[in-house]
């Protein structure tokens, strides 16, 4: 089975797990120690990230 390939850079998924407090997670044990919740919350917190640059670039 292939992998899919990522969509959000490394960076970007680094800078949300700082902004939302798991970081030292992700630091210690890689992506696979984070909860569920936790990847939920980042993937919310891209989506409205996301949303807002849309609406910035609409406003333009």
């Amino acid at each position: 089975m292939s992998r899919r390939r990522g969509i959000m850079s490394e960076e970007f998924k680094y800078e949300l797990a700082k902004e939302l407090g798991f970081y030292d997670t992700v630091k210690s044990e890689g992506w696979g120690g984070i909860t569920t919740r936790d990847a939920g919350n980042m993937v919310k917190r891209a989506i409205q990230i996301a949303e807002e640059a849309l609406a910035r670039q609409s406003m333009k």
